[in-house]
C-alpha cells in the first residue's frame, strides 16, 4: 500500500505546489483522492500511467479539488480500452459535472459512473472498505478513509516444522478452515495470526467536527489539511478550515499513528512553523510536499 501525494497546496498553486492530489496504490487498484489542476501531469512526473486510476474521490466543487477532472477523463478515453471510471462526490455532483461539460465542447469515450455520497460505506471488495463521512465547509463536502480488511497470516515457519508442505491446503488455513495433513489435524487457529488491516484518511476543507474524529480513528496514516497555523485561526473558522494544531489534535484523539499535512497556504514559503505547531499534539507529524511517496 502506498500513497503519492500529487498536489499539496491550497487554492493557489506554487512553484513548489500544485493543486490537492493523492494517489493510492493497492494490490492493482488506484484510487485519486481529489483532482486539482494539472493533476494528469504530475502524474505522468511521478511515473503513474493515467490507466491506473480504477476511482476518484472526490472531497468537494471548490475549483482546486477538480480543475483537473476533465483532462484525465478525457485522456483516459484517448486511451484504446474499454473501461468505467467510478467517480465518488458529496451531494450536488451530477449538477456541478453537467454543467462543467456544457462549458466546453467534450467528447466522452469513457464510461463515469458518478455516486453521490454522504455518511457512512460507499463501497466494499472483497479487501478493503471505503467509507465517506460529511465535513462542515462552505459548500457540501466529504472525507474519506480506506480500511484493508483484516486478514490471518499464515506461519509457514510453524507449518514446516511439522512437515506441511506449501500447496493449496495453505489457502484454506487463511481463509479459517481447518486442514488435515498425513493423519494429522491441523487447525487453523493454531497457524496463523490476525492481521489488522491499515487504514488511511483524508479529510480537507473543514472544520474540525465529530466526524473527523469518527473516520480518523485508528488511521494508520491521517492525510489532513492544515493551510494555516492557529495564529490565524479566525481566518480559518472564517473560511472553515482546520489549522495545524486542530490537525494535530484530531490525530491525537483518533489514534492515528501517522499525521502528513497537506493543503498548505501559499503565504507560507516554509513549512517549519505549521509542522513545529502541529507536532505539539502529535508527534509523529510530517508535511506533505509534491511527489512525497508515503509506503505502509
Amino acid at each position: 500500500m502506498e500513497v503519492i501525494f500529487l498536489g499539496t497546496s491550497c487554492m493557489v498553486p506554487t512553484k513548489e505546489r500544485n493543486q490537492a492530489g493523492a494517489f493510492l496504490s493497492y494490490k492493482g487498484v488506484g484510487i485519486l483522492f481529489d483532482c486539482g489542476e494539472n493533476i494528469q501531469r504530475q502524474m505522468k512526473l511521478a511515473g503513474i500511467p493515467l490507466s491506473k486510476i480504477n476511482k476518484i474521490l472526490i472531497s468537494h466543487w471548490h475549483g482546486d479539488h477538480v480543475l483537473g477532472l476533465m483532462g484525465v477523463i478525457q485522456s483516459l478515453g484517448a486511451l484504446e480500452e474499454e473501461r468505467i471510471l467510478e467517480i465518488y462526490a458529496p451531494k450536488g455532483t451530477k449538477k456541478y459535472f453537467k454543467s462543467m461539460c456544457e462549458s466546453i465542447a467534450f467528447d466522452f469515450r469513457v464510461k463515469v459512473n458518478f455516486n453521490e455520497v454522504g455518511d457512512g460505506v460507499i463501497h466494499e471488495s472483497q479487501d478493503y472498505i471505503i467509507s465517506s463521512a460529511k465535513m462542515k465547509h462552505r459548500l457540501d463536502c466529504v472525507g474519506y478513509s480506506f480500511k484493508e480488511k483484516d486478514y490471518n497470516k499464515v506461519l509457514m515457519s510453524k507449518l514446516l516444522s511439522l512437515g506441511v508442505k506449501e500447496g493449496p491446503h495453505i489457502g484454506r488455513l487463511q481463509e479459517g478452515k481447518n486442514i488435515e495433513w498425513e493423519g494429522k489435524k491441523i487447525k487453523s487457529k493454531d497457524f496463523t495470526k490476525k492481521i489488522i488491516g491499515r487504514k488511511i484518511t483524508y479529510i480537507t476543507d473543514t472544520l474540525l467536527v465529530n466526524n473527523c474524529y469518527k473516520l480518523a480513528e485508528d488511521s494508520d496514516l491521517l492525510i489532513c489539511e492544515s493551510p494555516y497555523t492557529s495564529e490565524l485561526q479566525e481566518k480559518a473558522d472564517e473560511y472553515t478550515h482546520m489549522t495545524s494544531k486542530d490537525a494535530g489534535l484530531l490525530a491525537s484523539k483518533s489514534n492515528c499513528k501517522q499525521l502528513v499535512l497537506t493543503h498548505i497556504s501559499a503565504r507560507y514559503k516554509t513549512s517549519g512553523e505549521l509542522e513545529e505547531e502541529a507536532k505539539t499534539y502529535f508527534s509523529n507529524t510530517k508535511v506533505g510536499y509534491d511527489f512525497m511517496k508515503v509506503k505502509l
